[in-house]
C-alpha cells in the first residue's frame, strides 16, 4: 500500500514538473530565437532598421538593439525630462499654440536661444548666426533638428511682431520664434539655464547663449549664441549623437599645426560681421560693403560702426534710409573701441581695392 502511494506521489510531481520544464525550454528557445531576430534601430529615426549593427543613413547616430526587457521591469528615465520641463503653453509665430515639452522638446534635438524683438546689442547678431547655422544643416532644420527663438518680451513680442522678424531674417522650416506668458517664459530660462537676472548696468537685459539639447538622450550643451557658425554647427553634429562616427572618420593633426595669418581688421569682420555683410558678394541681411569706404566718410562709418542706435535716434538721413531699404534690421552695437572700428574700415578697404584690382586684370586679359 505503502509503495502504491509513493509511486503515485512521484508520478503526480513529474506531471506537474513536466509542463514547467517544457515551458522554460519553450521561452528559453523563444528568447534565444527573439534575439537573433532582435533589430538594430535609430533612436533618433525608428523607420532606419538593420539586421545588424550600423549607422542611421538619416543623422549617422549609431543603431541600437531595442530593450526586451519585461513590462513589470521600468526602464530608467533622463532627468532631463517631462518631470522637469515644464509643459506650459506658448505661441509661435503663425499664432499656434503649442506646448513647450509635449510639441516642442519629446523625442527632439534642439538649437534654443532667448532673443527680443527691439534689442539693438547681441540678438540682431545671434539671430543672424543662428540663420548662418540654418543654411549650413539645410533640410535637416525642421526634420532632424529644431531651431526655437523664445522672446523674454512677450508682451511687445506678439505674434504678428514675432513673424515680421523671423521674415526680415529669412528664417525658414524647422525655425519657430516664440512668445507666451510672462510668467511661463520665466520659468522655461530658468528650467533651461537661461535666465539673466535683472541688471540696470546691462541694457541688453540677457547673455548671448545658445542652448543645444538632445532630448531622449538627456545631453545638454551651452555655448555662446556669438560664436563661429562653423563651430556651433560642429557642437550641434555631437549632441545629436555622432561622438563615435565622427572620431572613427577624424583626420590626424599635424604635428605642428599651420600659423594663420590674419589681420585685426579681417578677424573682426569675420566675427562681428560677416553674418549680415559681404564684401563683393551682393547684399545679405544688410548691404554689402564692396566700395563703401569711398561712398560714406570715414568719420561718419566710425561713428554708425561704433553706435547706431543713436544715429537712428537722431534720424540720421543715410542711417534711416538703409534702416528702412533693409527691413529695419537693427545694426547690433558690437561694443568696439575706436582702433577696433580703424582695423575693420582699414580691412573693407583692401579687401575692395583687391576686388578692383581683380576685375581691372579680368579686364586687361
Amino acid at each position: 500500500m505503502e509503495s502504491r502511494l509513493v509511486k503515485a506521489c512521484l508520478l503526480g510531481v513529474l506531471i506537474v514538473c513536466l509542463p514547467w520544464h517544457s515551458l522554460s525550454q519553450s521561452s528559453g528557445k523563444d528568447a534565444t530565437a527573439a534575439q537573433s531576430e532582435a533589430e538594430y534601430v535609430c533612436p533618433m529615426h525608428p523607420d532606419e532598421k538593420s539586421k545588424a549593427e550600423g549607422t542611421c543613413s538619416k543623422c549617422g547616430m549609431a543603431l541600437k538593439q531595442p530593450s526586451r526587457q519585461g513590462k513589470s521591469e521600468v526602464a530608467p528615465t533622463s532627468r532631463w525630462g517631462p518631470d522637469y520641463f515644464p509643459n506650459v503653453t506658448l505661441t509661435t509665430q503663425d499664432g499656434k499654440k503649442v506646448r513647450f515639452y509635449d510639441d516642442l522638446l519629446k523625442g527632439k534635438v534642439v538649437a534654443i536661444t532667448m532673443i527680443y524683438t527691439n534689442c539693438v546689442d547681441n540678438c540682431p547678431l545671434e539671430t543672424a548666426r543662428m540663420l548662418q547655422m540654418q543654411k549650413m544643416l539645410g533640410d535637416r532644420v525642421g526634420k532632424d533638428i529644431f531651431f526655437y527663438s523664445i522672446s523674454i518680451d512677450p508682451r511687445r513680442d506678439t505674434p504678428e511682431v514675432l513673424k515680421s522678424y523671423a521674415e526680415k531674417y529669412k528664417a525658414g522650416p524647422g525655425w519657430l520664434f516664440l512668445t507666451g506668458d510672462e510668467k511661463d517664459i520665466e520659468l522655461i530660462s530658468r528650467k533651461l539655464g537661461l535666465y539673466s537676472e535683472p541688471d540696470p548696468n546691462d541694457r541688453d537685459g540677457h547673455l548671448p547663449t545658445l542652448l543645444l539639447g538632445n532630448v531622449p538622450a538627456g545631453v545638454w550643451m551651452r555655448n555662446s549664441a556669438l560664436d563661429n557658425p562653423s563651430f556651433l554647427t560642429i557642437k550641434l553634429n555631437q549632441v545629436l549623437g555622432n561622438y563615435s562616427d565622427q572620431r572613427k572618420g577624424a583626420v590626424k593633426s599635424p604635428s605642428v599645426a599651420a600659423r594663420l595669418e590674419f589681420t585685426k581688421g579681417q578677424y573682426l569682420f569675420a566675427t562681428r560681421c560677416v553674418a549680415c555683410h559681404t564684401i563683393g558678394g551682393g547684399d545679405h541681411i544688410g548691404p554689402d560693403l564692396a566700395g563703401v569706404t569711398r561712398l560714406r566718410e570715414r568719420r561718419w562709418l566710425t561713428r554708425f560702426i561704433m553706435t547706431p542706435e543713436k544715429m537712428i535716434e537722431e534720424k540720421d538721413p543715410i542711417a534711416m534710409a538703409l534702416f528702412k531699404k533693409y527691413k529695419e534690421v537693427r545694426m547690433p552695437y558690437l561694443r568696439l573701441t575706436q582702433s577696433d572700428v580703424a582695423s575693420l574700415i582699414d580691412y573693407m578697404e583692401a579687401q575692395t581695392a583687391a576686388l578692383r584690382a581683380k576685375e581691372d586684370g579680368g579686364t586687361t586679359k
